[in-house]
């Protein structure tokens, strides 16, 4: 028997149920998964409530991690054994294993724990599919980036870094904003102490942001709509104060033709082959080393999250289970992601040397004196001739 949570109701805590079920072998396309860590995310909230439905009785929790015990009829890329992490629908993270859509699973590498594995996917491949798919950001670019001291938020800020992003990040206490900024944020407004549309406004010169990512909802979309430039994009991906109220098109007309997007990652999940193959753009230097330690496209995901701020593992408390709860250790989990020599924590790591690239320049090299002493050849018995 494995116990499981479960609800057959919508509304409080109070409606989650700790339960024993059998659990039976995985069917055709699934594995079966038993937990080592799972993930605790606000939208597990959502459907708790019942702000996104699902049909009931029903489980909760869309990510975690663990080992394969047991694969289905067709399952090929996930054997028995195997360490893996996922993230995404079907809801069931909630609970001691689990039979599941196998194709969700990525294999973890071993430098990667089972805690790191289910802190940070769903976060990390948010972020991914925000600054890459929603709105492909650019270095120079502006953004406001509310919540920025949240799981979602520090990855955002890391990443907006590396990339030459300009971030302003919302936050609503000061020490959020000082752990926002040691993360990268290039500015932080204190939402409690500040109007964060007039200090953006100040931030930018009067001109805004060519795009806002709202997890907030119904309490800063309007304001969110005021910090865009014109032309600007609206990403509003999550609902922590309440769902946004109906609002008339001519809002974004009237603002200077916006746009406006509610984007979710499961859409952009939708296709294996979207989470498993996307080659990160920013980080061409580091894809070799991260190719040759694992067949997972977590290990692809995970290289952007390098910090570039000098000094920043040296500070690290120690990881625990279902840490997903809070910043600080979010933060944690953050730190273990990175591979580098302790001693040199601000290293990059090298690409391994193979020769393939001096190979391929003399090969050409090569090709080319053989081709000069041909016409040298030809050139002399013609004149001889």
């Amino acid at each position: 028997m494995t116990k499981v949570v479960r609800m057959n109701r919508v509304g409080g805590p109070e409606v989650m149920e700790l339960v024993e079920v059998a659990l039976g072998a995985p069917g055709p396309g699934e594995a079966q998964v038993r937990h080592e860590a799972i993930g605790l995310n606000y939208i597990d909230v959502y459907f708790r409530t019942g702000l996104y439905p699902q049909p009931l009785p029903a489980g909760l929790g869309l990510e975690g991690a663990g080992v394969v015990e047991a694969v289905g009829e067709g399952v090929t890329h996930v054997k028995v054994g195997d360490r893996v992490a996922y993230a995404g629908r079907p809801n069931g993270a909630y609970a001691q294993a689990r039979n599941m859509p196998a194709d969700v699973l990525l294999v973890l590498p071993d430098s990667i724990g089972f805690e790191t594995g289910a802190a940070m996917m769903l976060q990390g491949l948010t972020v991914q599919y925000l600054f890459h798919r929603t709105v492909a950001l650019k270095a120079g670019d502006t953004v406001l980036f509310h919540a920025a001291a949240g799981g979602v938020g520090l990855i955002a800020c890391q990443w907006a870094k590396v990339m030459g992003v300009t971030l302003i990040g919302t936050v609503g206490s000061d020490e959020k904003g000082a752990l926002a900024l040691a993360h990268g944020a290039s500015h932080v407004i204190n939402y409690n102490k500040e109007n964060f549309v007039e200090r953006v406004r100040e931030l930018t010169g009067g001109k805004g942001v060519s795009v806002v990512y709202d997890s907030i909802g119904k309490d800063t979309f309007t304001g969110s709509l005021d910090c865009l430039a014109p032309l600007g994009m609206m990403v509003s991906f999550g609902n922590a104060s309440g769902p946004v109220p109906e609002f008339s098109l001519q809002e974004l007309a009237s603002r200077g033709s916006l746009f406006i997007t509610r984007p979710s990652l499961m859409s952009y999940m939708a296709k294996r082959e979207r989470t498993w193959r996307r080659r990160p753009s920013r980080c061409s230097a580091w894809w070799p080393a991260a190719k040759s330690r694992s067949r997972c496209a977590s290990a692809i995901i995970w290289t952007r999250w390098r910090s570039p701020i000098p000094n920043w593992r040296r500070a690290r408390p120690p990881a625990r289970p279902f840490c997903c709860l809070d910043p600080p250790t979010r933060e944690t989990a953050i730190a273990m992601t990175d591979h580098t020599d302790s001693s040199t924590p601000s290293a990059k790591p090298a690409a391994p040397d193979d020769g393939s690239p001096k190979f391929g320049r003399l090969l050409i090299v090569l090709v080319l004196a053989v081709a000069l002493i041909g016409v040298i050849t030809l050139t002399a018995e013609a004149y001889y001739s």
